[in-house]
């Protein structure tokens, strides 16, 4: 004989929810930690966290305090912002929430905290169950919690804002460097991007720089639809035009691309390289592009595309 599952309203088995279920909770904290697998040690109710009390505060095993929110009903904001007063008030290393509707906005903003990695988040979902006409028990079932991907989620979201903003760093310190030898960039603001570009007096046409790990490059970027038609002509220039530089360049041209562009490298580093080489690396930047330009500008001109 197979019995079944019927849900129970949950005011139904704890009236109150500070009285009835967050007691209950106090004598049963093995049944949380079987779902968190977190081991809780002395749990005590209502501790003060400023002018707020949190509804359980336990340890783990290394003795790191854990808070505990209980909430018979939907999630909201309210107790959200509670849970991460409680993790900052009493510097406790996790957090658990547990509610009988979790908002998927409340399920993302739990999320996005783990990947911050501040804190282990715990998000469950209380239910009250029989079997037939047993008693009902409790049942938790982890929404979202702290995992290993979450981690890797975070740590790659904040290497990518560090690279932003040495990027970021990197261009503006170029830019100013540059206008001392040249006009050619000084209406271009820094980015974020791995390139910069500006206008080569021709629609589709520019002057890039583009900067990586540890290289960069300058360019004539032929981005239009007639690239290929440009790219040739330029080519047929090649041998003045690489003596104009001073050096060989590096003519990419590939079936199928949407672009062109006529580029020189640049070895001598790039953005995650000590800051106190960017100034060997933006000069060489720098000098390359004014080569660059003053090599390929008297052929931009004329250029002809039917």
């Amino acid at each position: 004989m197979i019995g079944k599952i019927t849900r129970t309203l949950l005011r139904d088995v704890w009236r109150n929810e500070a009285r009835d279920f967050t007691t209950w909770l106090l004598a049963n904290t093995d049944v949380l930690s079987d779902v968190i697998n977190i081991a809780l040690q002395d749990p005590k109710r209502e501790s003060s966290a400023g002018n707020f009390n949190v509804d359980l505060v336990a340890e783990d095993e290394e003795g790191n305090v854990v808070v505990i929110e209980n909430q018979l009903e939907k999630s909201n904001h309210e107790h959200l912002g509670k849970v991460i007063t409680y993790v900052s008030s009493l510097e406790a290393k996790t957090a658990v929430w547990i509610v009988s509707d979790p908002r998927p906005e409340h399920i993302k903003a739990i999320t996005w905290l783990n990947e911050a990695g501040l804190a282990k988040f715990y998000l469950l979902k209380v239910e009250a169950i029989k079997i037939g006409d047993s008693e009902p028990a409790p049942l938790l079932t982890l929404i979202t919690g702290p995992s290993k991907e979450t981690r890797e989620i975070g740590d790659t979201k904040k290497d990518l804002a560090d690279r932003d903003d040495i990027r970021y760093r990197f261009w503006e310190a170029l830019l100013k460097r540059a206008k001392e030898k040249t006009r050619l960039h000084e209406a271009i603001s820094p980015g974020t991007y791995s390139y910069i570009w500006t206008g080569a007096g021709k629609t589709g046409l520019g002057f890039r720089y583009n900067i990586t790990q540890h290289s960069g490059e300058v360019s004539l970027y032929i981005g239009r639809q007639e690239n290929e038609v440009i790219f040739n002509q330029l080519r047929l220039h090649q041998v003045d035009i690489e003596k104009a530089f001073g050096g060989a360049l590096v003519w990419y041209q590939q079936e199928g691309v949407s672009h062109c562009r006529i580029a020189y490298v640049i070895k001598e580093g790039g953005y995650r390289d000590p800051e106190d080489r960017w100034p060997v690396i933006q000069d060489a930047m720098i000098n390359a592009m004014v080569a660059l330009e003053k090599a390929v500008k008297p052929y931009l001109a004329n250029i002809k595309v039917e």
